[in-house]
């Protein structure tokens, strides 16, 4: 990959627009980029050193497996999500795998020796990661806390709804979206049997909420879907 490209991969992300053009130009020297294809699985925990990744386009499941064995939905991740050793530690607690859902992803990522020195070498740089980090982890534990506080059908109401306001295409009343997951990967995701979320769907779709298959989710009338949230509130 050419150095200009590897360029403007960085350039029009957010984390690294308090960089100056020389600064970024600079990044590319130690920045690594991959391809993967759909259903590709990347390893993370099987990589020599421990990296950030920024996915530069498509969409990744991440999920994690912990030592007994168990394996949950840790993230979807889409363009512009960083991921990795976030905390800049290796952690050895679980196994992590990124599993490609899009026909296609691209990746750049660095080493977390150079993402420490870059860190200290631009100190705008290390205040914009802290924003980064720190706005994911508001979000995963606003996620958590839905999970603790609600039941099942709710917790799966909430998720429809982050998910249809992220990624839904709207067409007069109506809102699709592009399915990738499974039954099971959405029953882990709200931490559920794969009976419940499947019950839970289908109760949806006989009234009316939603209309489901494999490939994608439909929402006849989104107001009303949007109501139905707000009740469970």
């Amino acid at each position: 990959m050419s150095d200009t490209l590897k360029y403007w991969y960085l350039r029009d992300h957010k984390l690294f627009q308090v960089l100056k053009n020389e600064q970024i130009k600079q990044l590319c020297i130690i920045t690594g980029f991959k391809k993967a294809k759909h259903n590709e699985i990347i390893r993370l925990s099987e990589i020599e050193e421990p990296r950030i990744f920024l996915l530069k386009k498509g969409r990744i499941k991440l999920t994690v497996t912990d030592e007994a064995g168990n394996e949950s939905v840790e993230d979807l991740l889409e363009r512009g999500d960083l991921f990795g050793a976030l905390t800049l530690e290796p952690d050895t607690t679980y196994t992590t795998e990124a599993k490609v859902l899009s026909d296609e992803v691209l990746i750049c990522s660095f080493t977390v020796a150079d993402f420490e020195n870059l860190l200290l070498k631009y100190p705008e740089l290390a205040l914009s990661y802290t924003k980064f980090v720190g706005f994911k982890m508001r979000r995963i534990r606003n996620s958590y806390q839905n999970l603790m506080r609600k039941e099942a059908k709710s917790r799966l109401l909430y998720f429809l709804n982050d998910w249809s306001e992220k990624d839904g295409v709207k067409t007069g009343s109506t809102v699709t979206l592009e399915n990738f997951l499974t039954q099971a990967d959405i029953s882990q995701i709200i931490c559920s049997s794969r009976q419940t979320a499947v019950q839970l769907l289908s109760e949806l779709e006989n009234t009316g909420v939603i209309t489901y298959n494999r490939k994608e989710i439909t929402f006849p009338n989104y107001a009303n879907f949007k109501k139905l949230v707000a009740s469970v509130g």
